[in-house]
């Protein structure tokens, strides 16, 4: 493994750590604010949108830097924006620090993704990509659980110091690990050409579904499980570990099964999670149940992650770093409307296990894209196959004639 993936890994372990730490500190957020949950919830939604707006925009601006620099300057605008969480007295101001550090993490993770799969072989890609993105699922077997215990013992700013220091040394890591790599010298335009394919919008569409059908649930997993699997808060903690290792899990084995075939790896997949997901209404009423269901559904839910930006890149082959990019603000966007269906669901007295059934329909959303996706490429192969073949015969009576 190359060393300039584990600063990758490093850094996405704070950028995981950061976006997926304030789920567990829902209850003491809400509480320390004067807000409902759902209200908190929105700070989940926030962040996302954040992403979506950060990720193509900070990729284009910083399209003509050295990769190295502008992953640099990505952590230090993270850096910036926890500082200002860890600082916030007001919802509004905690709200502001996550969109600052959220404007950083579509653009890193989608310029990071161009960067790992570069430093390997073509065939190695999706797992070098993949080895990158475990950054963030041991953030949530050990960085998201430990944020949470911090949080609920000395309050939850002093979990955004510690992912402010985590910052600083994911900046180190790119500073000193990360090797220095020429800058995109094609234009705007002709990058922006990419998004003419329509392959390009029903890999995005896949990943936005997919990752709404992950949040919808995993957002209120700390409710779910009080309320409903009867845990008591603290043992919302290594709840989130059992999640984590399931995250792990399943995004070395999406990134093997990628190197193999990314479609029917996406369609596997995303098969799992709604089943997975449908089966969470029954089992979140069993503690022992919920528990083996958190795991599986932590790995199906990060499984999908190396296949759906994989086939972003290959259906965007002129411009990654900016597909790339795009697909990190797809997912964000499917967290924000996932988080935000879910909150509705709760608030209109539909139960926490609501969020579950309202996950697995988009979930299967993004598998009606992905078959959809795989028809449409056959077709457009098939009437390539059919074109060459009339050009060939059409040339052979030519031939013909002329002799």
């Amino acid at each position: 493994m190359p060393v300039a993936l584990l600063a990758l890994a490093i850094s996405a372990f704070a950028i995981g750590t950061t976006e997926f730490v304030i789920m567990g500190l829902l209850p003491e957020v809400a509480a320390d604010l004067g807000v409902t949950i759902p209200g908190a919830g929105l700070l989940i939604s926030g962040y996302a949108l954040g992403v979506v707006v950060g990720a193509p925009l900070l990729t284009v601006l910083g399209g003509r830097l050295p990769r190295k620099k502008m992953l640099a300057g990505l952590m230090v605008l993270f850096i910036a924006g926890n500082l200002v969480s860890a600082l916030a007295d007001t919802y509004g101001v905690l709200m502001s620090g996550r969109v600052v550090a959220a404007l950083a993490h579509g653009a890193f993770f989608g310029v990071g993704s161009v960067v790992a799969a570069d430093l390997v072989a073509p065939h190695r890609r999706a797992s070098a990509i993949a080895l990158m993105f475990t950054g963030l699922t041991v953030a949530n077997v050990l960085g998201v659980p430990m944020g949470t215990a911090l949080g609920q013992a000395l309050g939850w700013r002093s979990t955004f110091w510690a992912v402010t220091a985590l910052g600083v040394v994911g900046l180190l890591g790119i500073l000193f690990l990360v090797p220095q790599q020429q800058a995109n010298e094609s234009s705007l335009r002709s990058e922006l050409t990419v998004f003419r394919n329509p392959q390009v919008w029903l890999a995005l569409l896949m990943t936005a579904f997919g990752f709404a059908g992950v949040f919808a649930s995993f957002t209120y997993i700390a409710p779910m499980m009080t309320e409903v699997a009867g845990f008591s808060s603290g043992a919302v903690t290594w709840l989130l570990v059992l999640f984590g290792v399931g995250l792990f899990a399943g995004n070395l084995l999406g990134g093997k099964a990628a190197d193999r075939s990314v479609m029917k790896s996406v369609i596997v997949i995303l098969t799992a999670l709604a089943a997975i997901l449908t089966a969470f209404v029954f089992t979140a009423h069993s503690p022992v149940l919920a528990a083996v269901t958190i795991v599986l559904f932590g790995a199906a839910g990060f499984a999908t992650v190396p296949p759906l930006q994989m086939r972003v890149m290959q259906t965007a082959a002129g411009a990654p770093a900016l597909a790339s990019a795009a697909n990190i603000a797809a997912f964000n966007l499917g967290n924000a409307g996932g988080a935000w269906l879910g909150g509705l669901a709760i608030e209109r007295g539909l139960g926490y296990t609501a969020p579950n059934w309202i996950g697995a329909l988009l979930a299967v959303g993004g598998l009606v894209i992905a078959l959809g996706s795989v028809f449409l490429e056959r077709r457009v192969s098939i009437g390539t196959r059919s074109g060459a073949s009339e050009a060939r015969q059409n040339a052979r009576k030519i031939d013909a004639v002329a002799n």
